[in-house]
């Protein structure tokens, strides 16, 4: 095992300390950025020379970057499921070994997700509102009447670690079927009685349609209004991907004109989302500020994740998580 000094460049002072620890006693000198959010301008001032990059946020992770760092640099890790916003051509092109922190995430994620397929499903956004009016009604039979998990078909759109999570929770809750959408059949589908399906099928399908997909050039605005148009009119839509797999104004329409029930978001575009954003004037869609991650547990397990990427990568192993 070896024990030599090499540095690293911690991108933001907020990595839960097991982490930093771990990294400090395999050898790790830890140079951290102090800037909330993260300052670029500090983060190119500190970056040349250091072995490692442990990048702890979403700004882009590209060749300005890797040039201030310098040839040295042997490997690079995000603490993060999702690289979008990492340039992978770039890493590729020089070999820079580069490690993320998927699996890990989708417990949380799964949690927060059937939480905004119930919160949504049920008007719990709508619902407080009506109380802040004084327009809570006591004596109407069909008032605030919601959609129900129990025997609804439930659509996923991507069926990796966070949708298999979700679907392996629903195993229990009486639910009509499972079906998903990839552009291949999951070998292990069978374990969560999952049946692969087409895209329009599973529009037309879904009583609740879950997003847990990458977002990449082929499924960017994936939901649009042509696709809102296939959904049945009493359906929820829930996003815990990212915001670029939604057309947000064709969301809008659908949950306007009555296209599709309700819509619960974990993720915009752009992010933060503007307080004067549209969406946010709907009683039907659930907005919340990206939190699927935001638990003690599986931050504290995403850093020591990443922190072992690098620790790997430094002494000659693959990474636990490489990104390519």
């Amino acid at each position: 095992m070896s024990r030599r000094a090499f540095k690293v460049l911690i991108s933001h002072p907020n990595v839960p300390l097991p982490a930093l620890d771990l990294l400090r006693s395999r050898g790790a000198e830890t140079i951290i950025c102090q800037s909330v959010p993260p300052s670029r301008e500090e983060i190119l001032q500190k970056v040349p020379g250091v072995d490692a990059i442990y990048w702890a946020h979403y700004q882009p992770l590209n060749a300005g970057i890797l040039d201030a760092a310098g040839s040295q640099l042997r490997c690079v890790t995000t603490m993060s499921s999702g690289i979008d916003f990492v340039d992978i051509p770039e890493f590729k092109k020089r070999q820079i070994p580069l490690g993320h922190t998927p699996g890990v995430v989708k417990n949380s994620v799964a949690d927060l997700a059937i939480g905004l397929m119930i919160s949504a499903g049920r008007h719990f956004h709508a619902g407080r509102t009506e109380i802040e009016k004084s327009q809570w009604k006591t004596e109407q039979i069909n008032w605030m009447m919601g959609q129900e998990i129990r025997d609804s078909v439930i659509g996923f759109f991507g069926f990796g670690g966070i949708s298999q999570a979700i679907a392996q929770r629903l195993q229990s809750w009486n639910v009509a079927k499972i079906i998903y959408h990839t552009r291949t059949r999951k070998d292990n589908d069978i374990d969560y009685k999952a049946q692969h399906v087409s895209f329009e099928e599973l529009l037309q399908e879904s009583d609740f349609l879950v997003v847990a997909a990458p977002l990449t050039n082929e499924t960017r605005e994936k939901f649009n209004g042509k696709a809102f148009d296939l959904m049945k009119k009493s359906s929820v839509f829930v996003n815990v991907a990212r915001g670029g797999l939604v057309n947000q104004p064709d969301l809008y329409d659908a949950l306007t004109t009555g296209k599709i029930f309700a819509a619960g978001l974990d993720v915009t575009t752009p992010e933060p989302l503007p307080a004067d954003n549209p969406l946010l004037t709907l009683p039907n869609c659930i907005i919340l500020p990206h939190m699927g991650t935001q638990t003690w547990k599986t931050t504290t397990e995403m850093s020591l994740l990443a922190a072992n990427n690098i620790i790997n990568a430094m002494e000659g192993k693959p990474m636990v998580r490489p990104a390519y």
